[in-house]
């Protein structure tokens, strides 16, 4: 899927029912939809381990052929700055924490913060007891 339509992961976090990536995307190609399309196709017919009955389906699902996987939509933002990054940065690693899955966001192996944590980006026990966050860090990742 990258090598045909590129994009880069900058960060991820897969929870049981839903995730959240924060993507580069190539200089004038702002196509989401078709990535996403993409993706959710792909897995689906990948993963079918994972397609509910049909008796767990609704109706829209059946007659649309979906398997149950994944949401219909999705929803994207642009960042703005590096305030904002910061910020979406931090929501999607603390997401597990939120949603009760883990305590800490470091209990949570699904999620690029490990990534960053061996980078010197995140600390060990970042979102446990405050919100600290490393400075600059869109700079680094330059």
């Amino acid at each position: 899927m990258q090598q045909q339509y590129p994009f880069e992961i900058i960060a991820w976090v897969q929870l049981p029912d839903h995730l959240h990536c924060i993507w580069r995307m190539p200089t004038n190609d702002a196509n989401y939809s078709m990535r996403w399309s993409q993706i959710k196709r792909l897995t689906t017919q990948a993963c079918p381990q994972y397609h509910l009955p049909i008796d767990d389906l609704s109706r829209s699902k059946v007659k649309r052929n979906e398997r149950g996987i994944w949401q219909r939509r999705f929803y994207e933002h642009q960042i703005k700055d590096e305030v904002d990054f910061i910020r979406h940065m931090d929501y999607l690693h603390f997401n597990p924490v939120k949603h009760g899955l883990v305590g800490k966001v470091s209990e949570w192996p699904y999620s690029s913060f490990h990534r960053y944590v061996k980078q010197g980006l995140y600390m060990e026990d970042w979102g446990n007891n405050s919100m600290d966050f490393t400075e600059n860090f869109s700079d680094r990742l330059e």
